[in-house]
């Protein structure tokens, strides 16, 4: 995945709209609110967020169904609502989750033949769930990176990964070294790899003698959106996929660039017996075609991996 084709119809909606669809949704996990941005635009939901079914068709994978932990019927699913697509977001009913995780885990499901129980938490509560067995699995990008390594299983399923946005009057052209953002406001979200690079890189300006920069932390993107449009924040470090579905629906916006790149996968208690059943499910999705339906109606093609893995070292640039 180097730049995600966009082929789909682009909607530039005026900011105001998507930030407050994303603050009214904060009791429900910060998503997109009953009536989706499209709608209160005048537009229909479809251009807004794809509905396109890519899942009903897959088939039954006996091999991968093999691999399951015998007494295995269904999977509770943890996802964090990211407020716009490709990021798990509502249809227009206000309650249908849909986005290309969820995609991702309903095909899964279905072709492991196994009921799929899907529940709302916040990103930075997931990962801790999984070890007291409250989830099964989580779906909400999930990076690959050795420190989550150590205590996660992955199950790969896209390449994504750490970019830049910042206004169209920046004069970031790009961020190539942490230190070009040194003593501005840099807007992310709470408890992902993004917070835990900044945070960890922070000495870079102090250690060149120059003034650190100031690390802004968010759970509703809307939040995050409104601070840098507003000039609170000056720059937003996201992913990659994200920040390109972001810039490309809100006015006065400009994507900078790639940073990071990192798999993304399916994430798993440590040790846990599912994640052979679950590669052998996505490896299958990729042979048969469904895998490039989905990534296809999320605009995220390049973001495609030739295979899935398990807990793969992180991706170094």
């Amino acid at each position: 995945m180097r730049t995600p084709t966009r082929a789909r119809k682009r909607l530039l909606l005026p900011f105001a709209l998507i930030a407050s669809a994303a603050l009214l949704l904060t009791a429900c996990g910060s998503g997109d609110p009953a009536a989706d941005v499209a709608g209160a635009a005048g537009g229909s939901g479809s251009d807004a967020v794809p509905t396109a079914d890519v899942v009903s068709g897959v088939r039954r994978n006996a091999d991968a169904v093999r691999l399951l932990p015998p007494g295995t019927t269904e999977l509770t699913l943890a996802v964090s609502v990211g407020g716009t697509p490709p990021g798990t977001t509502y249809l227009s009913d206000g309650r249908t989750l849909t986005g290309q995780d969820v995609d991702f885990a309903h095909a899964v499901a279905k072709a492991l033949d196994i009921g799929l129980k899907t529940e709302q938490a916040s990103f930075e509560a997931i990962l801790p769930a999984l070890d007291s067995g409250k989830y099964d699995v989580g779906a909400s990008n999930f990076g690959v990176t050795e420190e989550r390594r150590g205590t996660i299983d992955f199950v790969t399923y896209i390449n994504d990964g750490q970019g830049f946005a910042a206004r169209e009057d920046s004069g970031l052209s790009e961020v190539t070294d942490l230190r070009q953002l040194c003593g501005r406001k840099v807007a992310t979200g709470a408890g992902t790899t993004f917070e835990a690079t900044l945070e960890e890189s922070r000495h870079l300006c102090t250690d060149a003698g120059d003034t650190a920069y100031t690390v802004q932390t968010y759970s509703e993107p809307g939040a995050l959106w409104s601070s840098l449009q507003q000039g609170r924040s000056d720059v937003v470090m996201s992913t990659i996929n994200g920040l390109r579905y972001a810039v490309a629906h809100q006015q006065g916006l400009k994507f900078l660039n790639e940073f990071h790149r990192l798999d993304v996968g399916f994430a798993l208690k440590k040790g846990s017996a599912l994640a052979p059943a679950l590669r052998a499910a996505v490896n299958g999705l990729i042979a048969d075609g469904s895998y490039a339906r989905i990534l296809k109606k999320w605009g995220t093609t390049e973001s495609a991996i030739a295979r899935s893995e398990i807990s793969p070292p992180e991706l170094r640039d």
